[in-house]
């Protein structure tokens, strides 16, 4: 996949390599100079997803020329815009593989000796041509590493933000269940009176919610690496109303039809108002006012925060990667940015029933 930074590269490397053989008088053997020049305005277009193969053919060359021109004792082959070629070693680090990295880098290292050997003046130079060489490497390795560390961070708020969901899935169904558990027993009490197969029945009603308890315990229990379920509901959209006494500034209107929104979609609107009103109290700087919007239609509910400060969660902030995975695992959307008329806006829409 190439970018528009590709292309402004690329057309870089040309226009130099054109400027350069027609202004200078010192190019040794231009039109070899302006062909590895060349070779390397296509190598960069290809560098994101042919690390390996950009390097060997631009770095190979190098080495080529430059071997061929120390026999014919011509001096040194190449243009000023061959700097460009530095890119290519960043590009190596930052998204070849391992195998790819070590086989680049014997490439590099050989092209850089040969020049070595074909200009070396003192241990001082060829030392900072050393570090020169391989400051895009190092660039290029830190760049890869810090964004293998925000990509396992984001993983890990998706994990916590499913196991949270889980926990309320599995609070709710085990309060139902445990009701159903609690009536069956009190059902076989007074069907002793009754013909025998209410009794029946009300012994497989107690020993399923007996099971189907036991299960929901265990599973969730593995997910989260602990037994300890309380049997109590989650936060629902009846809750939401109650974030007006988070921060003086919150405002919180319900609006609509919002009687019988299913409970993991009620939790999820609860806990998206909560994250966005914490937000916003936060990084909104200069907000007097924040409003949320619970508004309930005929297939689905929507709930918006907005402020009216400066400024708001820079980026793709793990609290809003949260809120967007759990949106999505419930079928809904959830988008997040500045307002048009200042301030910053969430805006979640979740259908009105929980998706299988």
């Amino acid at each position: 996949m190439r970018v528009w930074r590709d292309w402004v590269l690329s057309g870089a490397v040309v226009v130099g390599t054109v400027l350069e053989t027609t202004l200078r008088d010192d190019v040794v053997w231009p039109v070899v100079a302006c062909a590895l020049a060349l070779l390397l305005a296509v190598a960069l277009m290809w560098r994101r997803t042919h690390p390996l193969a950009a390097v060997a053919g631009t770095f190979g060359a190098v080495v080529a020329v430059t071997v061929a021109s120390t026999i014919a004792g011509a001096g040194s082959v190449g243009l000023g815009t061959m700097v460009f070629v530095l890119v290519l070693g960043y590009a190596l680090y930052r998204w070849g593989s391992g195998r790819e990295v070590v086989l680049g880098t014997a490439v590099i290292l050989v092209a850089y000796g040969a020049g070595i050997a074909q200009d070396y003046s003192n241990l001082a130079e060829a030392g900072f041509a050393f570090v020169f060489a391989c400051t895009p490497l190092v660039i290029g390795l830190t760049v890869r590493l810090r964004a293998t560390a925000l990509e396992q961070r984001i993983d890990q708020v998706r994990a916590v933000e499913r196991e949270q969901l889980a926990r309320e899935l599995h609070d709710t169904v085990a309060h139902h269940v445990s009701a159903m558990v609690v009536r069956a027993q009190a059902g076989r009490v007074v069907a002793a009176v009754r013909p025998d197969a209410a009794a029946e029945a009300l012994a497989v009603i107690e020993a399923e919610g007996a099971r189907t308890l036991a299960e929901m315990r265990v599973l969730v229990g593995a997910l989260r690496g602990t037994d300890d379920a309380e049997l109590a509901p989650a936060r629902g959209v009846a809750d939401v109303a109650a974030l007006a006494g988070f921060d003086r500034r919150v405002v919180v209107r319900c609006e609509g039809d919002l009687d019988d929104v299913g409970t993991a979609v009620g939790g999820a609107l609860y806990r998206i108002a909560q994250e966005s009103i914490t937000n916003a109290v936060r990084h909104a700087r200069g907000a007097t006012r924040i409003v949320v919007v619970l508004s309930g239609r005929r297939a689905d509910v929507r709930c918006t925060v907005s402020d009216d400060g400066v400024g708001g969660p820079a980026g793709a902030g793990f609290g809003i990667v949260g809120m967007t995975e759990r949106a999505t695992i419930l079928g809904g959307t959830l988008t997040a940015g500045p307002s048009p008329t200042g301030g910053w806006v969430v805006d979640a829409v979740l259908p009105r029933g929980e998706r299988a």
